[in-house]
């Protein structure tokens, strides 16, 4: 079992985080989010997620907000280094723990 712990799930984002994706990518993790306990973990995975846009940045406040709501935690697994650089130039760092990187 990981550190992350067994009430954990996992959602894959899109190549392309943003306008076009964005409902679509808040609705599974909403669902998700419902699914699971308080108290549970969300794991996003960036691995594949090459551009993040405004609206991208936006979805992910919005799922850590509700998560939040629930008492629940929202990792980000491996995201880019410019999405890393948008959370921090956003101030939205803080918002989000990162899984951390396995050598």
């Amino acid at each position: 079992m990981s550190a992350i712990g067994a009430s954990a799930r996992s959602i894959t984002a899109p190549e392309e985080l943003g306008l076009d994706t964005r409902l679509e990518f808040r609705e599974v993790a909403t669902r998700e989010l419902a699914d699971m306990p308080d108290g549970g973990t969300l794991i996003l995975d960036l691995a594949r997620t090459v551009r993040v846009d405004s609206a991208g940045l936006s979805v992910l406040m919005l799922i850590q907000r509700q998560a939040a709501d629930r008492e629940q935690r929202v990792v980000l697994r491996k995201p880019s280094e410019e999405l890393r650089f948008l959370l921090a130039l956003t101030l939205m760092t803080d918002l989000f723990e990162f899984e951390p990187a396995i050598p």
